[in-house]
């Protein structure tokens, strides 16, 4: 078992970094990928004619970049940072339609009660 962790130690030692050497590098390539999202958030609302403000843009922006804060490794950064900036340039080139972009904006709502005692607590049976 000793051999095991020891090689394993070396292999991940062996490992290349996709862009970043260290999380120093990578939290920098994070940061300008947020900026460069922040700054996009008013095109995109015009572009796309959103039913949104742009402050709920930029709000919405934040709470995804904040949904994966916890990741340490810098290769899963890279590779985050990668998609996101594909998603900018997706946005950016109006290869979406509207309803790719209102998506985000669904996933955060509460579903709505489907049972009788739900709804009644809610308030929507009369």
């Amino acid at each position: 078992m000793a051999v095991a962790g020891a090689s394993a130690g070396k292999l991940a030692a062996a490992v290349k970094p996709i862009f970043s050497r260290d999380l120093s590098q990578a939290k920098r390539r994070v940061r300008e990928l947020y900026r460069a999202w922040y700054r996009e958030v008013p095109n995109a609302v015009h572009l796309y004619h959103l039913d949104i403000s742009v402050k709920q843009g930029r709000e919405k922006v934040r709470e995804m970049f904040m949904k994966n804060a916890h990741v340490t490794d810098p290769r899963v950064i890279d590779l985050l940072v990668i998609k996101g900036k594909m998603e900018l340039q997706e946005t950016t080139r109006a290869w979406k339609q509207r309803t790719h972009i209102m998506r985000f904006f669904h996933e955060t709502e509460t579903p709505q009660p489907k049972d009788f005692l739900s709804k009644f607590y809610v308030g929507q049976v009369p």
